[in-house]
């Protein structure tokens, strides 16, 4: 799609190589719109190549470690990454569909299929039916698709923001977090990170019906969803009010006469349903879902009585304050989970603040904060938070930054690659070792 944004009143587009890529002139008329688009698409693939490849060597050093780890299990590490925990939910409704998927007995009430968001196990029905695979095996090819695209958008948010050399290290540093690990699974998250960071792009390039649109598809893919609406509508609402602000100190500071005036008011009114609209669709995929939820059990808060099953509920907090004040004050058996997962949050917050410090564009703060908000104030199962932080790329954007700002030679690579290793016996202890889901 082409480089738009709102300035001085006029919506403008330019050609580009590439996400964050310098612009070139447009091509000649003799290209035809398809020709175009596969040539910005291959240039940008070209553009963000590193950035791709150094994910997926260092993904490849995780399931390296777990296909050494599996020889003493013999269970197929493959299968295992494939058919872990939540897994199993997604390939049930591609399946079974919602209705033919049976609820399983629990303690606090029976967990049903309704608790899980639709997008992405219609991705692995859609690749189940095309490709000749069993259907554990088209969810692990899909979660793998999406933490590509991912990457890639990750990689042109910080391209775009600080410079290629800060995009392809944002990129590889998502792919050796604590619990890089999830990105080798059949689980959503990695989808969902995909739409996620390429709404945030989309955004801070004014581009407000990209963003809108995929911000709906991050709804429909998980509850975290309102993290990028909430994002997408402030960043919307921030743009009109500052192009109004600016726009009426440039009417006042003009000289010219009434025809002056008339021309930058058309200008103007011609943008500004663009942000309006993209703001008024994010949070479409979110209500959606979660309305029609309600419409099958017959009650409005169906999606969060299902979810009570989980224990998953926002209690503002206490939950993760209990959980850290017994790791603290009491002296029994601590998992390296735990500590991990603690950490993690810490350093989250930590990082935040730095983004804040370091004036991020406000639709990445805004992002980063509900996701912070989500994952601290759930009161669900405690070790989850940090898989719920795995789409919160941002956070990571001032390490980027700071490693990019490296020169002596091969030390970034050097951290990087220390971190893959370090995240890969992380994860092997996860899948392998830790009787819990992640």
């Amino acid at each position: 799609m082409p480089d738009t944004s709102v300035e001085d009143g006029a919506r403008t587009p330019v050609a580009v190589a590439a996400p964050g890529a310098p612009r070139q002139a447009p091509p000649g008329p003799g290209h035809r719109p398809l020709g175009r688009s596969l040539d910005r698409l291959g240039a940008a693939a070209r553009y963000a190549a590193p950035a791709l490849l150094g994910y997926a060597a260092v993904r490849a050093v995780g399931l390296a470690l777990l296909a050494l780890w599996d020889v003493r299990h013999g269970t197929g590490s493959l299968h295992r990454l494939s058919t872990m925990w939540d897994a199993y939910w997604y390939q049930d409704i591609a399946v079974h569909g919602y209705a033919g998927s049976k609820p399983v007995p629990g303690p606090y009430g029976p967990y049903q299929a309704y608790a899980f968001f639709p997008v992405y196990p219609m991705l692995v029905k859609l690749a189940w039916w095309l490709l000749p695979l069993p259907v554990n095996y088209a969810a692990l090819l899909v979660a793998w698709a999406g933490a590509v695209l991912a990457a890639w958008g990750i990689f042109a948010v910080a391209a775009r923001l600080y410079g290629r050399r800060t995009g392809v290290i944002a990129a590889v540093l998502w792919g050796v977090t604590p619990y890089a690990v999830v990105e080798n699974m059949a689980y959503s998250e990695l989808v969902f990170t995909a739409f996620a960071a390429w709404s945030m792009y989309a955004a801070v390039t004014h581009r407000w019906l990209w963003a809108g649109t995929f911000s709906t598809l991050a709804g429909l893919t998980r509850p975290t969803g309102v993290a990028v609406a909430a994002a997408v509508g402030l960043g919307a609402l921030g743009t009109l009010v500052a192009h109004r602000w600016h726009h009426r100190r440039s009417r006042a500071g003009q000289s010219a006469g009434a025809g002056s005036a008339a021309a930058g008011s058309m200008g103007a009114g011609s943008v500004w349903w663009r942000p309006v609209l993209g703001a008024a669709i994010a949070p479409l995929g979110f209500v959606g879902f979660v309305g029609w939820v309600g419409v099958q059990k017959g009650r409005w808060d169906g999606y969060f009585k299902v979810q009570e099953a989980w224990q998953s509920q926002f209690d503002f907090g206490r939950s993760t304050y209990w959980v850290l004040r017994s790791m603290l004050v009491n002296a029994g058996p601590v998992w390296l989970t735990d500590v991990v997962v603690a950490g993690t949050l810490a350093a989250s917050v930590l990082l935040f603040a730095v983004c804040v410090l370091q004036r991020q564009p406000p639709t990445l703060l805004v992002f980063s904060a509900m996701m912070l908000l989500l994952a601290l104030g759930d009161a669900a199962y405690f070790n989850s938070r940090a898989r719920f932080l795995l789409p919160a790329f941002a956070l990571l954007l001032p390490l980027a930054a700071g490693l990019a700002r490296l020169r002596t030679r091969g030390a970034a690579a050097a951290v990087l690659g220390f971190a893959a290793l370090c995240s890969a016996a992380y994860g092997g202890y996860v899948v392998f070792v830790y009787t819990n889901s992640p």
